[in-house]
């Protein structure tokens, strides 16, 4: 019983078939001009449109477009009142157009509901769904700690803490923009982290599970005008993401005890946040590619669902 799903986020357009054991992902990265730190909505969507049909294409090439029982999409940033983007528009109108057409049930789910699941299943973990546990959920535009529970067939997340203000994408991206690195920055920045020859130790503010990065841009910027390396202020960058989310875990760990910490989101992929997180706090983390913005796991709810349905 194969499922489609769709993702069309800030800037990754997916497409994810999934049948209950294995699943593939295809996924094409929306073109930002150098120097910029992010595109227009408008753009998005107008670049989501246009990708959509050619990921089809290779899923249709591949045979797995045959015999779909239900299709899926992301139809908002996070399952909250008022959470809305325009560009999950492109992936819920398609999908949903695709569900009629093909005469199946349409399901749709938030942004974040599928970065979780599809952590969860890539880290061998698919019964994680099925039982409270704590969950980050770090990108680009979002740092959130997280308590996650079941609800039906999906999950329902409460957030418990992260960022105040800056996330932590937004200052590895601002940090590899000023650097002169491609946007998004994270694969770039991370590459540069082992060159670094000195290292500073980044002072966070942080109330209990809930950090503040704003900081830490200004020490940034401090840092590039005294002429510091691109290898130290990326590496003063990336400790500093990884200080704060680290404590927050061990704070949220002694206020939800025994309960298990799944990390996901395109900045779970960093090297020091996986490393320092899995030896310190047993955390688990998605493989890279199920890190970033995928259809996977809305694939997954996805089938969850339709397994669930009268």
């Amino acid at each position: 019983m194969p499922v489609l799903a769709l993702d069309t986020s800030n800037y990754t357009t997916s497409a994810a078939v999934f049948d209950g054991r294995t699943g593939r992902n295809e996924s094409r990265l929306l073109q930002v001009r150098p120097g910029e730190l992010g595109l227009r909505q408008s753009e998005a969507l107008f670049q989501h449109v246009k990708a959509l049909p050619g990921l089809l294409g290779r899923l249709e090439e591949l045979g797995l477009l045959s015999g779909l029982r239900a299709v899926g999409a992301s139809t908002r940033p996070r399952s909250v009142e008022g959470s809305y983007m325009p560009c999950f528009l492109a992936g819920a109108s398609q999908g949903e157009a695709l569900a009629h057409a093909l005469g199946v049930p349409f399901f749709a789910f938030s942004h974040q509901q599928g970065h979780l699941a599809a952590a969860a299943w890539s880290a061998g973990r698919p019964d994680l769904l099925d039982a409270p546990f704590l969950a980050w959920h770090l990108s680009g535009g979002t740092t959130e700690l997280l308590r996650v529970e079941p609800e039906g067939s999906s999950i329902r997340a409460e957030m418990i803490g992260g960022t105040s203000d800056l996330s932590a994408g937004q200052l590895i991206d601002r940090t590899g923009v000023l650097l002169g690195l491609p946007f998004p920055a994270g694969k770039a920045l991370d590459g540069l982290y082992g060159q670094a020859d000195a290292s500073y130790e980044p002072r966070v503010k942080r109330n209990g599970m809930t950090f503040s990065l704003s900081g830490m841009e200004n020490q940034v910027k401090k840092l590039a005008e005294a002429g510091e390396k691109p290898a130290n202020i990326a590496r003063f960058a990336q400790d500093a993401v990884f200080g704060a989310v680290l404590r927050a875990t061990q704070a949220a760990r002694k206020e939800y005890p025994g309960l298990p910490v799944l990390c996901s989101g395109g900045v779970a992929s960093n090297s020091r946040l996986r490393e320092g997180l899995s030896a310190l706090c047993g955390a688990l983390f998605a493989p890279p590619q199920y890190s970033t913005d995928n259809a996977l796991g809305v694939a997954v709810l996805t089938r969850r669902a339709l397994e669930d349905a009268p």
